[in-house]
């Protein structure tokens, strides 16, 4: 707890628990009503915390972890990291509301995590099964040779192996447990799948009306974004928080931009497979970038712009009330 002026007051511990997240709100209203209340790590540890502060009618702000230099100077602790979190919601360096968890864009959030370690695990399978086809004697790879990995699977999993003392019969035997996990991973796949389909439609259809955009894209857009994408500012924020807006890299007489290396890479992944595809398929798109070819830019920094863009589409599209028309965002020049 600290002042108008920034001097240190109190600090206290509590458990994060129910109980003791009653207990804090109880403390913190002894003292009045407070300006605001910095919490550190919204999108994980702090995330229970932040919810029940904001269901307490308090203001929450979200901070960032001290920079290196700073802990590496005044050292790290509870309670120093609390002042910290105060000293920056005080000053006014720290200003950004943390993404609501209590909605859809959560739901799908979580459902996104199953869904994409069982889509990882099952192309790591696949991966595996080709390469050991690779090496394998002619005899099991004969009859496998040329085939989808769907049909790959199922021909593997039928793999009867004898002799497991044998190269043969232990490739088989491998290729037939590769092959049964790659079927056990597909069923994973098809529950939140399916899920994610509905909740994705349900909750943005408008997102899913645009060009190039499908569930999946959609699904991690609105996970990034949150329940309450009126937290963010402006479509400069929302590309901020992407990854995609352009950061200054011009050195004397040259002048130009490069991509931003933070903000949200799964979000940014999303933006940058819209991009793609509309490249291949989309005429408006395409003579865009035969136009800017010809005057002398990369494709990086083509497709930087044409990132730029769809940041701004989908926020507006996003942040547009249902039923309402909003002006379509102009191509980039």
């Amino acid at each position: 707890m600290i002042d108008a002026l920034g001097r240190h007051l109190v600090d206290r511990a509590f458990p994060a628990t129910g109980a003791g997240y009653r207990n804090l709100e109880a403390w913190l209203r002894s003292y009045g009503t407070g300006a605001a209340v910095g919490v550190e790590g919204t999108r994980a540890h702090g995330a229970e915390l932040a919810r029940n502060l904001t269901r307490s009618g308090l203001e929450v702000v979200e901070f960032d972890r001290s920079d290196r230099k700073t802990r590496r100077l005044r050292g790290t602790s509870d309670p120093i990291d609390a002042y910290a979190a105060a000293s920056a919601v005080a000053s006014g360096r720290a200003t950004g509301t943390p993404k609501r968890r209590d909605g859809i864009a959560e739901a799908i959030r979580a459902l996104r995590v199953p869904l994409r370690s069982a889509l990882e695990a099952r192309t790591q399978a696949i991966n595996q099964a080709r390469q050991l086809l690779v090496a394998a004697p002619e005899a099991p790879q004969a009859p496998l040779r040329d085939r989808s990995w769907f049909a790959l699977a199922h021909a593997c999993a039928r793999l009867r192996p004898t002799d497991l003392s044998d190269p043969i019969g232990a490739t088989k035997a491998a290729l037939r447990h590769l092959g049964r996990r790659i079927l056990n991973l597909s069923h994973e796949v098809e529950a939140p799948n399916t899920a994610l389909q509905e909740l994705t439609a349900r909750a943005a259809p408008e997102l899913l009306a645009l060009q190039r955009v499908g569930p999946d894209i959609a699904g991690q857009l609105l996970a990034t974004t949150g329940d309450n994408p009126d937290r963010l500012r402006s479509d400069a924020a929302f590309a901020h928080l992407c990854g995609v807006a352009p950061i200054p890299a011009s050195t004397g007489r040259k002048d130009r931009h490069r991509l931003n290396r933070g903000g949200d890479r799964a979000a940014s992944r999303a933006l940058h497979t819209i991009v793609l595809t509309r490249m291949s398929w989309d005429p408006r798109t395409r003579a865009y970038v035969e136009r800017r070819t010809q005057q002398g830019l990369s494709k990086k920094e083509i497709m930087r712009c044409l990132e730029r863009y769809v940041a701004r589409e989908v926020y507006q599209t996003l942040t547009t009330p249902p039923n309402t028309a909003g002006p379509k965002p102009a191509m980039p020049a």
